[in-house]
């Protein structure tokens, strides 16, 4: 007869550590622990990490808003069930970390990058070399997309939309799936995880959102190159 193992789970503060600023509060880093077959692993929290970056709050009435830790523990609870349940047949705590790495990366924060340097880029071949360099450094203090949606706002309508056009072919579709996100999303958790890629609802949505706001584009091609992107993470 086989032995069936329960996977524990554990998300807590780590107070081992020094305490860093969340939001601008000393906070101690959020970690996650997983226990089976009577082994256990612990390692950081993937949503303190990324909701902890300075891009990610707000100013209001003279104070920090932004994703709270309860937000973030409910992220990570829902992936650790999904990763449990994935590996039901055949579990393993190696299997479980390999899955939670995968699963957890939020798709706009891993194409920003490449959307940056296309930005980068683009205002250099222009002859605007000052401003591709103050886009370049600032985005550690803004969402790029935010960026993008202030420069449709200076630049003049036939240059942003070479910008956007030419986008699609030098770097991820970030603006797409940005833009989608942010419709099907509730600040201040702004992500939208490998994990729920995975879901063929948000995969339909999003070919609605390309039909309705990127007429000229082809959705199949978009959630190819989507697709592809999210191959290279693993």
């Amino acid at each position: 007869m086989e032995k069936t193992y329960k996977v524990t789970q554990k998300i807590y503060f780590n107070d081992r550590l020094k305490k860093v600023f969340f939001h601008g509060v000393p906070t101690y880093p959020l970690y996650v622990q997983l226990t089976f077959d009577r082994k256990t692993i612990v390692f950081k929290s993937y949503y303190f990490d990324l909701f902890s970056k300075p891009r990610y709050v707000i100013f209001m009435n003279g104070s920090m808003h932004g994703p709270t830790i309860k937000e973030i523990i409910k992220k990570e609870t829902e992936l650790i069930d999904f990763i449990i349940d994935k590996n039901l047949a055949d579990c393993s705590l190696e299997k479980l970390k390999a899955d939670y790495t995968f699963y957890c990366k939020d798709l706009c924060d891993e194409m920003e990058t490449g959307f940056i340097d296309y930005l980068f880029i683009f205002f250099q071949d222009k002859g605007i070399p000052a401003l591709a360099t103050t886009i370049k450094e600032g985005i550690k203090f803004r969402i790029a997309y935010e960026v993008v949606r202030d420069l449709k706002i200076a630049l003049v309508p036939s240059l942003y939309s070479e910008l956007i056009a030419n986008s699609f072919y030098y770097a991820p579709p970030y603006p797409a799936l940005y833009g989608f996100m942010q419709q099907i999303k509730k600040w201040p958790v702004l992500c939208l995880t490998v994990m729920e890629w995975q879901d063929n609802k948000i995969k339909t949505l999003f070919t609605h959102y390309l039909n309705e706001n990127y007429k000229n584009l082809d959705a199949v091609s978009i959630t190819g190159q989507i697709n592809k992107f999210i191959k290279a993470l693993k």
